[in-house]
């Protein structure tokens, strides 16, 4: 097998407290590199600033796994020669293999036995099929890839899935949505073990957000709504985010494409599976977000020019698209950028 090999580093070196907590990764053929690369670089370097963590790799044997992208990964452990206890933090990737790999009785018992006794049961994308398929998730809110969300929904009801936020955290069970998703969670992670400053410093590092907050949607307005199919539909799009802060009533959009307002609706909702109003109201929350992380200006500015009228209008739009408010989020990405 060619190609670069990624080999896990093991080491046990006991933060000052005397504290080491094992962190396992689950791979298997078709997992995503980054799932496994970016959450363990941040336990890595965690590690290495301030001690207690040691990380391995598993996989259903030992040896190289080749990953989605072709990338070959050294497992030192099999599932059938790493004992699942003592674990404090199980970490499943995803990834395109995690198809097939969540039909092995071995990996999925395995997984089910380390879970048992683990302090925290984690996922990476769509790391969480895994979980669902060891019954470890049952009944409990969690996140995916927003490409899975729907199959996770069909063939887990018993599932509470929700595809917005990057990471969700239900009891012991912590659940990231794609790919680079995996490095926020691990940082709230080492956030939770070490503190604040400790992951400043990995997050300083990694030239990484700190705090990205979970709550945060995985992906912006382009990707949550379909690609409209028509010219006069387009138009629309095009006006509400040329100016997201303009007046976008229904009349107003639907003399933008030249239809009668309920066409408007219908043409609408049918093309971007979301009624406008709604598309405009997220639209103008994400151009409000951007205003909050890049400039000064008072909430109640932000919240005139982007078309909500008043700060409380704003606040409630937030919540219900962001989970947190205008102010949280200001200051979350604030106390960030100060370490950039």
């Amino acid at each position: 097998m060619c190609g670069v090999c990624v080999v896990a580093a093991i080491r046990d070196r006991p933060q000052a407290g005397g504290v080491t907590r094992h962190v396992v990764f689950v791979i298997y053929e078709g997992f995503q590199s980054l799932d496994l690369a970016g959450p363990l670089e941040v336990f890595q370097h965690a590690d290495r600033l301030a001690g207690g963590h040691s990380c391995r790799i598993v996989a259903p044997r030992p040896g190289l796994v080749r990953s989605s992208s072709g990338l070959p990964v050294h497992a030192a452990h099999g599932v059938a020669d790493l004992d699942p206890g003592g674990i404090d933090t199980l970490v499943v990737a995803g990834g395109r293999g995690v198809d097939r790999a969540r039909h092995d009785p071995e990996l999925i018992g395995w997984i089910a036995a380390a879970a048992a006794d683990a302090r925290r049961i984690t996922s990476v994308c769509s790391g969480v099929f895994l979980l669902a398929a060891a019954g470890l998730v049952d009944g409990l809110r969690v996140t995916t890839h927003w490409g899975r969300a729907e199959q996770l929904v069909r063939e887990h009801p018993e599932v509470r899935v929700d595809c917005d936020p990057i990471f969700v955290r239900d009891g012991r069970v912590w659940t990231s949505a794609g790919v680079t998703a995996g490095m926020d969670l691990a940082l709230a992670l080492v956030e939770a073990d070490l503190g604040r400053e400790a992951a400043h410093m990995v997050a300083r590092e990694l030239v990484l957000f700190l705090r990205r907050p979970g709550s945060q949607s995985q992906f912006s307005v382009g990707l949550w709504a379909a690609q409209p199919a028509t010219d006069s539909i387009r138009a629309v799009v095009s006006a509400i985010h040329a100016d997201p802060g303009a007046r976008h009533t229904v009349a107003d959009l639907a003399g933008c494409a030249g239809l009668s307002t309920r066409h408007l609706q219908r043409r609408f909702t049918a093309e971007l599976g979301t009624p406008p109003a709604v598309y405009v109201e997220r639209v103008r929350v994400e151009a409000a977000q951007r205003a909050l992380v890049e400039g000064e200006d008072p909430v109640e500015a932000i919240a005139r020019r982007y078309g909500f009228g008043t700060a409380e209008t704003l606040r409630r739009a937030f919540h219900r698209h962001a989970g947190v408010s205008p102010s949280e989020y200001r200051a979350r990405f604030r106390s960030t950028r100060e370490y950039a």
